[in-house]
């Protein structure tokens, strides 16, 4: 059943009109055009730096026995090596570097899951399990729980040698459940705490880097000269760092950008800055360079990083950039490309380089500037953002329909940055944004400040996942926007959206055979119809609910719900419904 979202108008919601890991990781991205780093700070995207010491030790956890080896007894379960350190620290990289020398020992491949959203909140374990069973080509059922998911996850990798990277850990609740039951595997998790609770867990903790590696990292982005000309200066400017890589990249990123400053003059800057004494220790080297960088930034650059903060699961890109700072498309992009440079962003991976992340140690940094911003202002950041994203999803719609059409006519009355020059172009859009689209949907919901655009927001969503997709494939993804629209139309008192909700929440529980639920789904959606005045939604509700007695075998309910139905469409002189029940 569709779901009747409202549409954009000049005087709509704020009176809009459509604006036209962390550098902690040792492994940072380049994208230094502005401005230019010295000769090899490019370099520095593909360099890994130091950890030698903490390498050896997880290789070595990896060979040694486990406990139930040494008592004669198999392993039951995949070993779990830990990598803790707080934000910043380089742990990430650490991880990724270990899973690059190990992968070839897993034929069937390496899996990464993030298990903590950009914001700090815990991923549910029965989103990650549902993105490892993709991973594998395997589709886990629509609404399904997370210890269903998890057994599936078990299942699958039971049969296979696989190599799994858990990012990012909150606890051991989060690990626990995605641990294979195949000693053939191995977990590496990354956390900044232990993880009380796995039996047999390997951890290693990071500290700051030795003083080498630091100072190599820093050369990359100075240039061997800056260096070499004043070494103490350098150690001095690794101690004000306290050795977090995170600093450093961002400590490099000044100094890369102004050519004619010292390495000494940066580290007497960070030694003259106060120190917050609400703030943990280990947190203030990071906040004091964040600090020194920000001081430099022009007001409008500046404002724009703080809005960065909004970008739902820390992924932007140019319109969403453009978008919440109210520029153009091309603007955003250049400073963009100027955050990556001085280590404030990095570039998401993706291979048309579109997409950025903000680090994720940053994004605490960043919130708390933002709180400072008037809340009118934010608010219509957002509804900026949501609007752009709206048109976007509209279009990505609309380039699969036929040539001619009356969605393809609308589609050439867009600007052309919001045009996708074919069907592959916007379904790779899609499937790249997906995870920050669902985000976004979600965040807009739960804010509740801008239900219009957030009915409109998932309504797109469902229309392209259907277009691209097909509404089968989208199961998963579907069942959770249906909820969605659901939590708004209970909120706002929509009985007809609420009866169109449930009945296609209702329709996935079956389908998946869980016919309890849906029969309490299609009860649920008939009070809501008959709220509405919605005969086609009581119509087809109590079709549904004779449709679920059928299912489970109670004939009499069945025969009755049917007749109601019935009923009602002779009642309405509806004759095809009439003949069809």
């Amino acid at each position: 059943m569709a779901y009747v979202a409202p549409e954009a108008s000049a005087g709509g919601e704020g009176g809009l009109s459509p604006a036209s890991g962390d550098p902690g990781d040792h492994r940072i991205d380049s994208g230094l055009d502005a401005p230019p780093g010295p000769p090899g700070a490019g370099d520095a995207a593909t360099a890994f730096f130091g950890r030698a010491r903490e390498i050896k030790a997880l290789h070595e956890d990896i060979e040694r026995a486990g406990l139930n080896t040494i008592s004669g007894r198999k392993e039951p379960r995949a070993r779990v090596l830990l990598i803790a350190g707080r934000p910043g620290s380089g742990r990430t990289a650490l991880a990724h570097e270990i899973v690059r020398r190990l992968a070839d020992r897993y034929p069937d491949g390496v899996v990464r899951a993030r298990l903590t959203e950009t914001g700090g909140d815990a991923i549910p374990t029965a989103a990650t399990a549902r993105e490892i069973l993709t991973a594998f080509g395997i589709a886990g059922p629509p609404g399904a729980g997370e210890d269903q998911l998890s057994e599936m996850v078990r299942e699958a990798l039971a049969v296979r040698r696989v190599l799994l990277l858990l990012d990012d850990a909150v606890d051991a609740e989060q690990v626990d459940p995605l641990v294979p039951d195949n000693p053939d595997c191995l977990v590496v998790a990354v956390a900044q705490g232990p993880l009380t609770g796995i039996p047999d867990v390997r951890p290693c903790t990071l500290g700051g880097m030795d003083v080498k590696a630091a100072v190599d990292l820093l050369a990359r982005y100075t240039g061997a000269v800056r260096i070499t000309v004043d070494p103490q200066a350098a150690e001095a400017l690794v101690e004000e760092c306290g050795g977090q890589p995170a600093a450093l990249v961002l400590a490099g990123g000044w100094l890369a950008a102004r050519p004619t400053a010292s390495v000494a003059d940066v580290a007497a800057q960070l030694r003259a800055l106060p120190d917050d004494p609400g703030m943990p220790v280990g947190d203030r080297p990071l906040a004091r360079v964040f600090g020194l960088v920000y001081a430099t930034l022009a007001p409008s650059t500046a404002r724009t990083l703080r809005l960065l903060a909004l970008a739902p699961t820390g992924l932007t890109d140019a319109h969403t950039t453009s978008a919440l700072a109210g520029c153009s498309v091309t603007d955003a992009r250049t400073t963009l490309d100027g955050f990556v440079a001085v280590g404030m962003l990095r570039h998401a991976g993706d291979p048309r380089g579109e997409l950025y992340e903000v680090p994720a140690c940053l994004v605490p940094l960043l919130r708390a500037l933002l709180a400072q911003d008037r809340p009118g202002e934010l608010r219509l950041a957002r509804a900026r953002m949501l609007e752009r994203t709206v048109r976007l999803l509209q279009s990505c719609r609309a380039v699969t329909e036929p040539e001619g059409s009356a969605a393809r006519r609308k589609l050439s009355e867009l600007p052309r940055a919001l045009r996708f020059p074919d069907a592959a172009a916007a379904d790779d859009w899609l499937r790249t944004r997906l995870p920050a689209l669902i985000a976004s949907a979600r965040l807009a919901v739960a804010d509740g400040e801008l239900d219009t655009l957030a009915r409109r927001l998932v309504a797109a969503l469902v229309r392209a996942l259907a277009a691209h997709r097909g509404t089968e494939a989208a199961a998963p993804e579907l069942y959770g926007l249906h909820h969605l629209v659901l939590d708004i139309a209970r909120r706002r008192g929509l009985h007809r959206e609420q009866a169109a909700a449930l009945l296609n929440i209702g329709d996935l529980d079956a389908r998946t055979g869980r016919t309890h639920d849906a029969l309490a789904r299609y009860r649920a959606a008939l009070d809501a119809g008959r709220a509405a005045n919605d005969h086609y939604a009581t119509g087809r509700a109590m079709e549904s609910v004779g449709g679920a007695h059928q299912d489970l075998e109670d004939w009499q309910r069945a025969a009755d719900w049917y007749g109601r139905a019935l009923a009602q469409r002779i009642g309405r002189g509806e004759r095809a419904d009439e003949a069809r029940l």
